[in-house]
């Protein structure tokens, strides 16, 4: 059976979508294994400081948490732009698929790290964590 060409062009625009939509699924993958990967290593720091009732390791736990903040705020920026090419790919006739995963210059402000980093789904998590930290901080210290 053989195809027609417009069946290949259709077919060649859903194999794009699909790449892109593998991209944005291990970006999404990787934010949600960061958060967890956060948890587990501020709560081991909190277990440490509780047992041998030492600030440092508390303090030790600010730096993880910020920097898992970071690169969950980067890779939530890289997901957005992600799903702004494949709208793009999406309203693209079939003739013009060439398969690009390039990402362009962010469009708008949404789509950057400062925008994603202090994103509504970020902050009350990340910041959870770091007002967490602050409290046993002050425990300890009291």
């Amino acid at each position: 059976m053989e195809q027609t060409l417009p069946t290949i062009k259709m077919d060649r625009k859903l194999k794009h979508l699909d790449f892109l939509q593998g991209v944005i699924n291990r970006l999404s993958t990787n934010s949600f294994l960061l958060k967890g990967w956060s948890v587990v290593l501020i709560s081991a720091l909190f277990a440490l400081s509780a047992k041998d009732t030492n600030v440092a390791f508390v303090l030790l736990a600010s730096f993880p948490a910020v920097t898992f903040w970071a690169l969950d705020g980067y890779f939530l920026a890289l997901e957005r732009r992600y799903r702004a090419l494949y709208d793009k790919v999406r309203e693209r006739e079939p003739d013009e698929i060439d398969f690009s995963m390039r990402l362009e210059e962010p469009a708008s402000n949404y789509e950057t790290w400062h925008s994603a980093f202090f994103s509504k789904t970020l902050v009350p998590f990340h910041g959870a964590l770091i007002l967490a930290i602050l409290i046993v901080m002050l425990i300890q210290v009291l």
